[in-house]
């Protein structure tokens, strides 16, 4: 049982090393040219922890509660591994294909609103607060006409993607 729980040990251990680590290991194997590619996907480091962690820690549980022998334990861990292991793969996946934090590009930023945190000169640039998706974003700004702070602006043009050309909101 000792070295069950050795193996779901390690695992953990390989897992933390992959996340401190992140990607060292594949970027050395990937830079050698030595098994290309092969780390990608289901053979990453955080799905191989996953199985050698469940694999060690079912098959020292299924040893230590029913009293099966090596055999039995290691039949009980690799279906336990692989599933971990799969699950971990899938959830990766799904991780690294989120497009939901997607930065904004420069054309949204036409037509929000914001406010003058500071004062714009005419011949300058000054900082406007806007919000873009519900997120603050300071951004630097020009106007034609000087801008006190705290003067509520729209974006009229987008300069670059952390300068804008505003115009005072008339109400």
């Amino acid at each position: 049982m000792a070295w069950l729980l050795g193996i779901g040990i390690a695992g953990i251990v390989l897992l933390l090393l992959s996340l401190v680590l992140d990607g060292i290991l594949e970027g050395f194997f990937e830079g050698a040219g030595v098994l290309d590619g092969l780390f990608d996907g289901l053979l990453s480091l955080p799905v191989i922890a996953g199985f050698a962690s469940m694999l060690g820690f079912a098959g020292a549980f299924a040893m230590g509660t029913t009293g099966v022998g090596a055999v039995g334990a290691t039949a009980i861990g690799v279906p336990a591994g692989v599933a971990t292991g799969w699950l971990t793969y899938r959830f990766s996946r799904a991780l690294m294909s989120d497009r939901s934090g997607a930065a904004p590009r420069a054309q949204e930023l036409v037509g929000a609103s914001g406010d003058v945190v500071t004062a714009i000169p005419a011949d300058g640039y000054g900082e406007v607060l806007v919000r873009l998706a519900g997120q603050p974003v300071k951004l630097a700004a020009r106007s034609e006409v000087p801008l006190d702070r705290g003067t509520e602006v729209w974006v009229e043009q987008a300069l670059s993607h952390s300068a804008v050309s505003v115009r005072l909101v008339e109400r």
